[in-house]
């Protein structure tokens, strides 16, 4: 089932990205997925037997410290969700690179917001391009959808600048100019990608707390 979810968005991308490229290309062949690339252990390189053994040992190591049933039993429920959901977007963006090695023309990726609402990390980020060789940045509960778009030359990091000034002002008149040690704030440039070990470039903020390699090569 969990298989099966990863490889319909798989093919769902894969469909998406050969309609944009035949707007550039209208003779661009079929595309030609292999789903083994970008579903299961290719997303994380550790078998999803073990990905999945760990909200059942979040429950047991609750239970053993005494955690009410419902409280435990609510962790590893949220533990499952987090993973799945984080393996359908490392399925769309193992994809969009997979994919994109076949569309010469296509040289970057771009976010593009989805949904009612979209977090400020979000929003950050879609101002943003990213080299089509390199792993779209996730997180948590994202729905951004990643295209792919070709470039005569290189925009810069930055792709538009006025939305980006726009984020910036809004997030400064919410929270101030200044941070609780009373230095300056730039919203515009609080946003990073951290590389999480297994799972690849995680957005997140400067300053935030992050897994690190180290912190997850430990047994599961």
């Amino acid at each position: 089932m969990l298989l099966g979810g990863q490889r319909q968005v798989a093919a769902l991308t894969a469909s998406y990205l050969e309609q944009l490229y035949r707007e550039v290309d209208g003779r661009a062949p079929r595309v030609d997925l292999d789903f083994d690339r970008v579903t299961g252990r290719a997303l994380r390189d550790v078998d999803p037997e073990t990905v999945y053994r760990r909200p059942f040992v979040e429950v047991w190591s609750a239970l053993d410290k005494d955690v009410a049933f419902d409280v435990a039993l609510d962790r590893g429920t949220h533990r499952l969700e987090t993973i799945a959901k984080t393996d359908l977007q490392l399925a769309r963006t193992h994809t969009v690179r997979e994919v994109g090695d076949d569309m010469p023309r296509f040289s970057y990726t771009v976010r593009e917001l989805q949904g009612e609402y979209d977090c400020a990390l979000c929003m950050i980020a879609s101002t943003q391009r990213y080299h089509k060789r390199d792993l779209a940045p996730i997180h948590p509960g994202c729905d951004c959808l990643v295209k792919l778009v070709t470039a005569d030359e290189d925009p810069g990091q930055v792709i538009d600048e006025e939305k980006l000034e726009r984020i910036h002002d809004a997030v400064e008149d919410a929270l101030g100019t200044f941070d609780r040690g009373g230095r300056a704030v730039d919203y515009r440039k609080i946003i990073i990608a951290n590389d999480h070990g297994e799972i690849g470039p995680v957005l997140g903020f400067k300053g935030q707390h992050f897994t690190s390699k180290t912190d997850i090569n430990l047994p599961t």
